[in-house]
């Protein structure tokens, strides 16, 4: 049997490493899905980039097993652009966003790498949930283990443990957004940050924006309509801080600068 661990970089499973050690149990492996958003620009921001490069030297260091980082083979702009071929009212037209029911990012990018983990019969994987999670021990099998269940640590545990050994990601100590950076699920605040910190990134979700078939949210808007949002802050016409802001605002904002 090979002992893999699955490695998120987050707190809960970094520290799942460490209660692997203490605890004397088998690991042989330890593996991380690497989504990549084009050919050269990651799905994870710089800092949380920088932050793995520096985690894997210290689990090198510390546990003597080097993260294996799984690719899959497209990458999310090549998969954004691939025409569909079924029956349905969209065949022949680009998969464009990933539609909030059957998301095919997660399930085609990431989870897919995964499984063809769990097909092999010898492999048991070890997953990061606490023991403080009951609404994720539905996850656990006989060959799905949790280390932080099974010597009942908390989540508030694993922060400890990552803080003390410098293995504590910077979307739990800075602005750093986790996660991919082109998300459709992430809240406003994200995306103004992105769209501030990271224009190049921007500029591509524009240009993704205008050849998608499915709109970045569900509700119907746009990454464009978030552009113009955002651009009136700027200009000082509406603010970011509005708890009533109404999208309809745009428009009499926008009819206000023209006259």
């Amino acid at each position: 049997m090979q002992y893999i661990a699955s490695l998120s970089y987050g707190k809960d499973s970094c520290a799942m490493l460490d209660v692997i050690k203490q605890h004397d149990m088998p690991l042989d492996r330890i593996v991380h899905v690497e989504i990549m958003a084009t050919d050269t620009i990651p799905a994870d921001l710089p800092p949380m980039m920088e932050f793995k490069a520096k985690a894997d030297r210290i689990i090198k260091e510390r546990y003597g097993i080097e993260v294996e980082h799984l690719h899959t083979k497209e990458t999310y702009e090549q998969h954004f652009y691939r025409v569909r071929t079924s029956n349905g009212k969209r065949s022949g037209t680009i998969y464009g966003f990933p539609m909030m029911r059957g998301a095919w990012c997660n399930s085609d990018l990431k989870v897919r790498e995964l499984r063809k983990l769990e097909r092999n019969k010898n492999i048991t994987q070890y997953i990061g949930i606490a023991a403080d999670e009951p609404n994720r021990f539905h996850n656990l099998t006989d060959r799905k283990r949790s280390p932080l269940v099974e010597h009942d640590i908390t989540e508030a545990e694993a922060r400890k443990i990552c803080e003390e050994l410098d293995l504590l990601s910077p979307i739990y100590t800075q602005s750093a957004r986790g996660g991919c950076w082109f998300c459709h699920n992430q809240s406003v605040n994200q995306l103004r940050l992105l769209r501030k910190q990271y224009p190049e990134y921007w500029a591509l979700m524009l240009k993704w924006d205008k050849d998608s078939p499915v709109t970045f949210k569900p509700d119907g808007h746009t990454v464009h309509d978030f552009d113009k949002r955002f651009q009136l802050e700027d200009d000082g016409f509406i603010s970011p801080d509005d708890k009533n802001f109404r999208w309809d605002m745009l428009n009499q904002e926008l009819n206000y600068r023209f006259f």
